[in-house]
């Protein structure tokens, strides 16, 4: 069915691309290089990182084929390109494994950034998971006349059209980095350093540098204890409340105990279990100048999507003064950061732990599943992973892997049964041709 199918495609796609060249003089070319077309008989998936990785492998052990894109190099590009080199797993690792395959018994409970990385090149080999790199989708747009997804690739042989019916949007919560501007920036520049987390790799490069860390989450406060950890003398800018919780409690993951406790227990009774006991084990955080919010951790993670913090260390050190807490930044000058209590200090560099945003609205042309104002599913979860005309989503779930994994199975069986439905109707329409020319 599916050659049949194929064919019927480029049949129909013949026309388009013959009044294209005459337009263009015969010439099959766009402003990027020659334009190539590619039917697929499977599903497009746009980005392989964890999330795009896991809907590949669902769907092949389903006997399903899928075309992924990634614009960079390698997989998970995030993990490999973009993370300093201290990060582990925040999560268990039984939270953090993706379908079908866990994480080998010799790994650690956290997991290290490379172990994390070995795991998923392992899993894109076990699965024959070979994604097209370098190809960055500029636009996907569903074609009411074909009833087909038109997803448009640029790479360095030029542009491909990939023809599908189902498209999968993997690139998740975290495809672009959040820069914030900030008054005098380009005037601090000038004398010193600023980067986002995306390009800090290691402490070792500010060793014995004032250096402020702008954001309080996960990535915020590693970054200042592994400033420490380097002989640097970080400053961390909290601006908003935030939830600190030890990693551990009463012998287990806090995490893990969370997801346990909620199987018995209202949330906000959960919610208050957690504050008592990481108040016994940490302290008085207000004290520290980390005010908490008014929502207890998980029900605030469930209506914000704003993760609690997991101490693993940078409390410590902030009550020892070794980490310094600001006010919000009021301006910058040279060598200098304005605060908005009035209060002016020095410092060598600004490390912008400001997270990341999605970026669908950038290349999808659709107006009803994702939102344009921050790119997420405009259903929240557990809705939000399939839209209409084939469109799905995976990696927006605020909850993580653990989410991104559930999605996947989800997108993989709706597919499946999609296939299925339309192999039947197929051999429905062949049986009765046979029976009407007999």
């Amino acid at each position: 069915m599916d050659l049949c199918w194929r064919r019927e495609m480029e049949g129909k796609l013949a026309h388009d691309y013959l009044s294209y060249a005459k337009s263009h003089h015969g010439k099959m070319t766009s402003p990027h290089g020659p334009h190539r077309i590619s039917v697929v008989t499977g599903p497009v998936i746009v980005g392989a990182g964890p999330s795009g990785l896991a809907t590949a492998a669902c769907l092949k052990e389903k006997g399903i084929t899928s075309v992924l894109l990634e614009r960079s190099n390698c997989i998970a590009s995030l993990w490999q390109l973009k993370t300093y080199d201290r990060l582990h797993l925040h999560l268990p690792k039984q939270f953090c494994e993706l379908p079908l395959i866990p994480f080998p018994d010799n790994f650690p409970t956290y997991p290290t950034k490379q172990q994390f990385i070995e795991y998923l090149e392992d899993y894109a080999q076990r699965f024959d998971i070979k994604p097209e790199f370098g190809q960055t989708v500029e636009s996907a747009e569903f074609d009411e006349n074909l009833g087909m997804w038109r997803v448009k690739s640029v790479g360095e042989e030029g542009t491909t059209e990939y023809v599908c019916r189902w498209l999968v949007a993997a690139t998740g919560e975290n495809a672009e980095p959040v820069v914030p501007r900030f008054e005098g920036m380009e005037e601090f520049e000038a004398t010193g350093v600023v980067k986002h987390t995306s390009h800090y790799k290691s402490g070792r490069d500010f060793a014995g540098k004032r250096v402020l860390v702008v954001g309080c989450g996960n990535s915020g406060m590693e970054v200042c204890l592994d400033l420490c950890n380097f002989d640097a003398q970080p400053s961390l800018v909290v601006r908003d409340a935030v939830h600190v919780l030890p990693r551990e409690m009463l012998g287990t993951s806090t995490f893990g105990l969370s997801m346990l406790l909620l199987k018995w227990l209202p949330i906000r009774l959960v919610d208050r279990f957690l504050l008592a006991v990481s108040r016994f084990i940490l302290g008085d955080t207000t004290l520290l100048g980390l005010n908490r919010p008014g929502l207890g951790p998980l029900e605030l993670k469930n209506r914000t999507g704003k993760t609690p913090v997991l101490d693993v260390g940078t409390l410590a050190k902030i009550k020892t003064g070794d980490i310094k807490v600001c006010s919000g930044i009021r301006r910058l000058k040279q060598h200098e950061v304005e605060f908005d209590n009035g209060i002016t200090e020095r410092f060598d560099a600004i490390i912008l732990a400001t997270g990341y945003k999605s970026n669908v609205p950038s290349w999808l042309k659709e107006n009803k599943m994702f939102s344009k104002k921050d790119g997420f599913p405009i259903q929240e979860f557990p809705e939000g992973w399939r839209g209409e005309s084939g469109l799905y989503a995976v990696g927006f779930t605020k909850r993580g892997i653990f989410g991104a994994s559930m999605d996947a199975n989800k997108i993989a069986q709706d597919i499946f049964e999609c296939s299925r439905k339309s192999y039947q109707a197929h051999r429905h329409i062949q049986v009765f041709m046979h029976i009407k020319k007999s």
